[in-house]
């Protein structure tokens, strides 16, 4: 099996649960998030990048989905990985652990699109970060299958996220 990227490590604190006593949905989209721009850096698109080229990301899509329930003082590690790369975007894989049990407690996947910060439209990712993404994403494949494969198995009968994109 292939490695994932480790792009969060943290905890959840009681100001991260709601009323129900779990972390509310909204600390799940932050952490993915933190995730999102560590796997970014990765690529080799970080601030100063961004800054000198007058580019940056954006998000333009998001599917989340809940397996497990966190509590205040559980740990997390959000792993990471990229299921495909385009002229413009990416699509990223991330699965949040439960670390003391293993337990995959959410997993997510983003489009990030590479945009002119002043025009706000997209254009083609830098072609050194193109050739990192692809690369990635060829070792990476083995280790995203076996989520999906896992996901069919315990999503039977229901919408899955379609891990064929």
């Amino acid at each position: 099996m292939s490695e994932w990227k480790i792009t969060y490590r943290g905890i959840v604190y009681p100001w991260h649960c709601d009323h129900m006593g779990h972390m509310n949905v909204m600390w799940y989209a932050g952490k993915f998030d933190e995730a999102c721009w560590q796997l970014l850096a990765m690529l080799g698109l970080e601030r100063s990048r961004f800054a000198r080229d007058g580019t940056g990301m954006a998000a333009v899509e998001q599917h989340i989905q809940y397996k497990r329930e966190l509590h205040a003082g559980d740990a997390v590690t959000i792993q990471s990985g990229l299921l495909g790369v385009k002229d413009k975007s990416v699509r990223m894989l991330h699965k949040m652990v439960h670390d003391a049990s293993g337990d995959v407690a959410a997993t997510t996947v983003v489009v990030g699109i590479h945009i002119d910060a002043s025009l706000r439209t997209a254009i083609r990712l830098p072609e050194d970060v193109r050739e990192r993404a692809v690369k990635m994403k060829e070792r990476e494949m083995p280790a995203f299958q076996e989520i999906c494969e896992s996901d069919a198995n315990q999503l039977e009968g229901t919408e899955s996220a379609d891990c064929s994109r």
